[in-house]
C-alpha cells in the first residue's frame, strides 16, 4: 500500500493527467456516436469531443469563470476566513485544551474521542493541539500516551464526517455535490446541512465504538506505561490561564449571539430566511444556504472577541493579518481547486458523465440491487480510494460527477449519496501513509516510544478503520432502509419528476 501510494503523483497532476485521458477518451466516443436518452426531456445526449470549435473555446475564453465558479472554492474560502482567525487567534486550541485536561480518569478516553471529532470544525488544529495533547494527558493519568494519541487520531481522522454540527468539511463537500448533481439538474442547490442528522448519528455510534476499541484492545497490547508524565511538550500540558478562560467565555457568549441573530432572522418579522412563498418543503431553503454566511460569522466574531481578550488581537489591523494569513494557508487548496474546477467542467462539456450516468443507472437498475446494497458499495469503494489519494475534496471531485447524478436516477439523492462518500473516506484515512497528517502523528508516538515506526501506527489503527467502516456500513444500511431524514429538508429518496 505504501510503496503503490508513494508512486503516485500529487492530486493535482492527477486531474491534470485524468484531464489529458478525458480528452482522448471524448474524442473517441465522439467518433463512434456514443449517445444515451435523457430521463427527463427525453432528447439524446450525444459525446462531444473536447478538441471541437466549441469546446476549446470554452476552454480558453471560460478559464477564468470556470474557476472562480467551481463552487467549492467559494464555500471554502469563505468559511476559511473566519475558521482562520479562530485558529489563530488561539481559540480552538484553547477549547480543545479546555474540555480534555480536566476530564476525570475514568472517563479519559470518551471525552478525548469527543474532543476529537468534535476538533474537526478546527481543521488542522485538532491533529496538531489534540493529538499530541491526548498523549500527555494519558500519560499524566497514568496511562500508555500512545493510547491517547491513536484514541484522538481515530476521532480527528476515523470520525472525520462524525460531528453534532455541520462546519467547514460541509461547505466544501456539498459544493462538489453540486457540481455533480447540476449535471442533471442545473438549478439543483445544495444545503449543507443536508448531512447534519445522520452525522449526530455518527458520532454517538463511532464514540463508544473508539472507547471500546482504546480500552479494551489497544491499550492492553500496548502494555503498561512506565516511561514518565511528560515528553517534551511541557509547554501544552499547563492549565489555562485566567486570561484564556476569560477569552473562552466571551467567545462562547459571542457565538451565542451570531446563533440569537440567526433564531431572528429565521423566525423574526419579515423572516428574510425563510420564503413564505415556496412549496412547503422548499420554505427554509434560504436558511439552509445561508449555513456558509452563518459560520463565517461565528468562527470570526468569536476568534476575534478571544483574541482581543488574550491580547494576540490588538487591532483591526491584527485581524485583517489573520483573516490574510489564513488565506495564504489557502494557497495549495487553490491550485487544486483550478484543477478540479476544470476538470469537472470538462466532464461536463463532454457530456460523458451524464452518459455514464445514465447508462450506468440502467445498468445497476437491471442488477436489482437494493439501495441499502448500492450505498454500502459505495462506502466500501470510497474506502478503498482512500488509500491512496488522501484529500478528501479530491476524491469526491473524481467521483461526484459519476456517482451523484447515476445514484440520483436511481431515486437516491445527492445528500444521501455525500452521506454514503463520507463514510467510506473517514474510516480508512487513519491506516493510509498518504494521509497528509500521518508522518505527523507518527512523530507525535516516536516523541514516547522511540522504536515506533509506520507499521506499529498502522497496526494500532488498524481495528479502529475495521470496525468505523463496519458500522458505517451499517448504520448507512440502516438509514435507508427506515428511511430517515439526513439532515433539515433533505431525505433519502430522490425524484426528478
Amino acid at each position: 500500500m505504501e510503496r503503490i501510494g508513494n508512486g503516485l503523483p500529487d492530486p493535482v497532476f492527477i486531474f491534470f493527467w485524468l484531464i489529458g485521458v478525458l480528452i482522448v477518451i471524448s474524442v473517441i466516443c465522439a467518433l463512434a456516436g456514443v449517445e444515451a436518452v435523457h430521463p427527463i426531456t427525453g432528447e439524446p445526449v450525444m459525446a462531444s469531443s473536447l478538441l471541437s470549435a466549441e469546446n476549446l473555446n470554452r476552454l480558453l475564453t471560460q478559464m477564468p469563470a470556470t474557476f472562480t465558479h467551481f463552487h467549492p472554492l467559494g464555500y471554502t474560502l469563505v468559511v476559511m476566513l473566519g475558521a482562520g482567525v479562530a485558529e489563530r487567534s488561539g481559540m480552538l486550541g484553547s477549547a480543545m485544551r479546555a474540555g480534555v485536561q480536566d476530564a476525570p480518569k475514568a472517563i479519559l478516553t470518551p471525552v478525548v474521542v469527543a474532543a476529537g471529532m468534535l476538533g474537526n470544525l478546527a481543521a488542522d488544529a485538532a491533529y496538531v493541539v489534540l493529538v499530541p495533547l491526548s498523549g500527555i494527558v494519558f500519560a499524566a493519568a497514568g496511562r500508555h500516551p500512545i493510547a491517547g494519541i491513536s484514541a484522538a487520531f481515530a476521532g480527528v481522522s476515523g470520525g472525520f464526517s462524525a460531528n453534532l454540527f455541520p462546519g467547514q468539511m460541509d461547505a466544501l463537500i456539498f459544493g462538489v455535490t453540486q457540481a455533480g448533481a447540476e449535471i442533471l439538474l442545473p438549478d439543483w442547490q445544495a444545503n449543507i446541512a443536508g448531512n447534519w442528522y445522520i452525522m449526530a448519528a455518527l458520532f454517538v455510534i463511532y464514540l463508544p465504538v473508539i472507547w471500546y476499541l482504546t480500552d479494551r484492545v489497544i491499550e492492553p497490547r500496548l502494555g503498561a506505561w512506565t516511561g514518565g508524565a511528560v515528553a517534551g511538550q511541557e509547554h501544552m500540558s499547563g492549565p489555562l490561564t485566567d486570561l484564556e478562560k476569560s477569552g473562552l467565555r466571551r467567545a462562547g457568549l459571542a457565538a451565542l449571539a451570531v446563533v440569537l441573530i440567526w433564531v431572528v432572522l429565521t423566525i423574526g418579522p419579515g423572516t428574510p430566511l425563510v420564503d413564505d412563498n415556496a412549496a412547503p418543503e422548499a420554505r427554509f431553503n434560504p436558511l439552509y444556504q445561508s449555513f456558509v454566511a452563518a459560520f463565517f460569522l461565528l468562527f470570526l466574531i468569536s476568534g476575534w472577541v478571544y483574541g482581543a481578550r488574550t491580547g494576540v488581537i490588538s487591532d483591526h489591523r491584527d485581524l485583517v493579518a489573520q483573516m490574510a494569513g489564513s488565506m495564504s494557508d489557502m494557497g495549495y487548496y487553490l491550485v487544486l481547486a483550478f484543477a478540479a474546477a476544470h476538470f469537472v467542467a470538462m466532464f461536463v462539456w463532454s457530456n460523458l458523465g451524464l452518459i455514464l450516468a445514465i447508462n450506468g443507472a440502467e445498468v445497476l437498475r437491471a442488477t436489482q440491487l437494493p439501495g441499502p446494497l448500492l450505498l454500502a458499495g459505495l462506502v466500501l469503494l470510497t474506502g478503498f480510494i482512500n488509500l491512496f489519494v488522501g484529500s478528501a475534496s479530491a476524491k469526491w471531485a473524481l467521483l461526484a460527477p459519476i456517482l451523484v447524478p447515476m445514484l440520483m436516477l436511481l431515486d437516491i439523492s445527492p445528500e444521501m449519496a455525500t452521506a454514503a462518500y463520507r463514510v467510506g473516506d473517514s474510516a480508512t484515512n487513519i491506516i493510509t501513509p498518504l494521509m497528509v497528517y500521518f508522518p505527523l502523528i507518527l512523530i507525535f508516538c516516536q516523541r514516547w516510544k522511540k522504536d515506533f515506526g509506520l507499521g506499529s501506527l498502522m497496526a494500532v489503527m488498524l481495528p479502529y478503520s475495521i470496525w468505523l467502516l463496519v458500522s458505517g456500513v451499517i448504520l448507512i444500511m440502516g438509514w435507508v432502509v427506515l428511511d430517515l431524514p439526513l439532515g433539515p429538508g433533505a431525505g433519502v429518496s430522490f425524484s426528478l419528476n
